[in-house]
């Protein structure tokens, strides 16, 4: 498989070569024949990847507040660091695909292989897209023409929040890719529309289509051309499809607007709105959401889950559907909007016309090679790799941002020799497996666990998959380092339990190794609270305060089904710090919620668990998701023998009555992952582990029991 990346941060765009995606239940796996270039969102992107540093920011004021916010918790190099590594992350290009269906999921019955079809995507020779993003092309429709289906709905989806009727004017302000397509939609509608842009040869391109025209920059004034057009009445309504950072659009669209208009947002503009012009004429403004009902909908987009029609007439999938037959009647005309053709292989030379022709509208990438060359499951990376096998030789399986930016440098920097990096989609492997220097990108799972090279496997994947892949690597005899949690439940908990039981069985107690990234009792401040707490030998009392910050309640980390929730997925590495601090088993477990209150959504990341130890010693946990983004986002407080520690950040450690300490500060945040992953490394090599399993399956079971708790109230 082949795509088009932009690296964000040179701004070089660029054609990956890349395992094939893998199929799952709801998607499909696309053989693409032609995708669209959509020249204002892409155009925008390449311009912001081209931008410097100073340029990214003004771009993006609200991500500087963040960056600032982070520096003064976290520290300027930490910080740093974070927002290079985020820069780093190449970005898909495209979202107008077209090909024929090779691979179906298993909960895939509304498409079947050979199927021509439409989709949003990427830039892409093979593609894996969910199916309710995907729509079956009519015979009548050619490749090139049902390219445009995906941008078209999107100025569909505006004008159905616009709801225009037969007979009203309407007003298009913007006469690019998306502009042109609405011109034609309205117009298909029964409406007289006016389109405003600076591009003459666009305003002759929606004369063409039926439109009226303005030039503001030949000297039109916009609101005089609408109310003239709407003959004094003022315009029905106003879709606003540019895209700049002016409000002059918005501005513009409510002095031309009769009394109770309608103002839709498609593209992107300045919103420094005067009440005043809204007020007096009692105006709607809605922005318009990307192709329609279901966008940003993971129950929708990703698991299959399809809205009622009887309730939403209008999905996403079934907006393609109406451009698809707008363009089989022949009253959507995409023929004239088509300005370039490139082949793929020369993709970076269409993103050069996209940049230096502004006028630049349809642009054409046309996929010529043969299907079955793209089917590939592996990429070669280093054909030069060599291994010792009396070393850890390493496969990761999953190369998300954590992954990328923590676990492959950690275990780069620990020594690890590199082998297999495996994803779902095959794009991320081949990126960071080339900067941290694996042999090879694979998307097949199983033929990284059956290669007899490898001896070792790291698990950095969503939390439901943990136990199921650390189970398949223990059978397939593979040290196993898993991010935590080490399970979501109880029945994949005990699958492991199992599974690491028989293992032991198989080799008489030596040899396969299993650890769970609880990197913190790793941390060198923590080594050092370590240090001083083991001489103590009364009880201790522990505070250990989590600042987590909100996190939608829609994310996949708050599903208990696949992310586990925040408790399991996060608080577990508390549970396992304060295991560690006390050095005895826990005996007891206490945890409560934030109760309900209207008003406020609730849900179990506001919480305090109280565990109790074998020696005396007890400790809470508290674990906000509902503070203040300036607080220290983990505080670590020990009380003993007249002595207190206190921990902020992993940066600054200070000691109150302890004889000789005083301090430990550190000039940048050190979470341990560097000397988790190294520790994990030499315990394969010395025989015995880094982490008692005793340890990791208690903390596992007693976190699982926490969560149980807090969801029983």
């Amino acid at each position: 498989m082949e795509q088009i990346v932009q690296h964000m941060q040179s701004g070089v765009t660029e054609v990956l070569k890349a395992p094939t995606p893998v199929s799952s239940r709801h998607s499909l796996l696309i053989s693409t024949t032609c995708s669209l270039i959509s020249a204002g969102t892409e155009r925008m992107l390449v311009g912001f990847g081209k931008a410097s540093y100073l340029d990214k920011a003004r771009q993006q004021p609200e991500k500087v507040k963040m960056v600032l916010e982070k520096v003064a918790t976290d520290g300027l190099m930490t910080t740093i660091e974070a927002v290079r590594s985020k820069l780093a992350q190449p970005l898909p290009l495209g979202y107008c695909n077209v090909g024929v269906v090779a691979e179906v999921g298993t909960d895939v019955d509304s498409f079947k292989v050979g199927d021509r079809v439409v989709s949003n995507g990427p830039h892409a020779d093979v593609v894996k897209v969910a199916k309710n993003l995907c729509a079956r092309i009519p015979d009548g429709v050619d490749d090139e023409s049902a390219a445009f289906v995906v941008v078209a709905s999107i100025g569909l989806q505006g004008i159905r929040l616009a709801q225009p009727t037969l007979g009203e004017a309407f007003v298009v302000t913007g006469a690019g890719l998306i502009g042109l397509l609405t011109v034609q939609l309205l117009r298909a509608q029964g409406c007289r529309v006016l389109a405003v842009d600076f591009d003459d040869t666009k305003l002759a391109l929606a004369r063409q289509f039926g439109a009226q025209t303005c030039n503001p920059g030949a000297g039109e004034d916009p609101v005089a051309a609408g109310l003239a057009f709407s003959r004094g009445q003022g315009v029905d309504g106003v879709i606003i499809t540019a895209s700049t950072a002016s409000s002059d659009p918005v501005t513009q669209a409510a002095r031309m607007s009769r009394k109770r208009g309608r103002i839709v947002l498609v593209g992107v503009t300045g919103l420094e709105l005067n009440r005043a012009d809204f007020y007096e004429k009692e105006l709607s403004f809605q922005v318009s959401c990307s192709y329609g009902p279901g966008r940003y909908d993971p129950l929708y987009e990703e698991k299959g889950q399809d809205y009622p029609l009887g309730f939403v007439r209008w999905t996403e999938q079934r907006n393609f559907e109406a451009v698809l037959d707008m363009l089989a009647s022949g009253q959507l005309d995409v023929k004239p909007l088509i300005t370039h053709r490139f082949a793929f292989e020369d993709a970076p030379k269409a993103y050069e016309a996209l940049t230096a022709d502004k006028a630049g509208l349809g642009m054409l990438l046309i996929y010529r090679s043969a299907a079955e060359q793209r089917m590939t499951r592996r990429v070669t990376l280093n054909a030069a790799a060599a291994f010792s096998p009396q070393r850890p030789v390493m496969g990761f399986i999953g190369a998300g941002n954590y992954a990328s930016r923590m676990l492959i440098p950690a275990f780069k920097a620990a020594g690890a020799q590199f082998h297999t990096i495996v994803t779902a989609g095959g794009i991320n492997g081949v990126i960071h497996g080339e900067k941290a220097g694996f042999a090879e990108a694979s998307t097949d799972l199983n033929a990284l666990l059956e290669n007899s090279a490898i001896n070792t496997v790291a698990i950095v994947t969503r939390h439901d998959t943990h136990a199921r892949f650390v189970a398949q690597a223990l059978r397939a005899g593979k040290h196993v380092f898993v991010e935590k949690p080490l399970a979501i439940d109880k029945e994949g908990l005990a699958a492991v339990h199992a599974e690491f039981d028989a293992t032991q069985t198989r080799t008489s107690g030596r040899g396969t190794q299993v650890m769970v990234g609880f990197n913190r009792r790793f941390s060198p401040q923590v080594q050092k609270m370590k240090s001083l707490l083991d001489a103590v030998k009364e009880p201790k009392s522990f505070i250990m305060t989590m600042n987590a910050g909100a996190i939608p309640a829609n994310h996949w980390t708050q599903d208990a089904s696949v992310g586990g929730g925040r408790i399991i997925g996060e608080a577990c590495h508390f549970i396992d710090l304060m295991r560690y601090l006390a050095g005895h088993p826990i005996v007891s477990v206490q945890a409560r919620r934030m109760g309900d209150s209207p008003g406020v959504l609730i849900t179990e990341d506001k919480a305090s668990i109280t565990l109790g130890f074998a020696d005396g010693s007890f400790g809470t946990i508290l674990y906000f998701a509902n503070g203040a983004a300036s607080f220290p986002k983990e505080r670590v407080e020990v009380f003993t023998a007249g002595r207190v520690l206190q921990l902020d950040n992993f940066r600054k450690l200070k000691g109150y009555g302890w004889p000789g300490f005083n301090t430990m500060n550190l000039w940048k945040q050190d979470k341990g992952q560097q000397a988790c992953a190294a520790a994990f490394l030499q315990a394969i090599e010395r025989g015995t582990p880094a982490i008692a399993p005793d340890e990791i399956f208690e903390v596992a079971r007693v976190t699982i029991e926490v969560a149980d708790i807090l969801r029983a109230q």
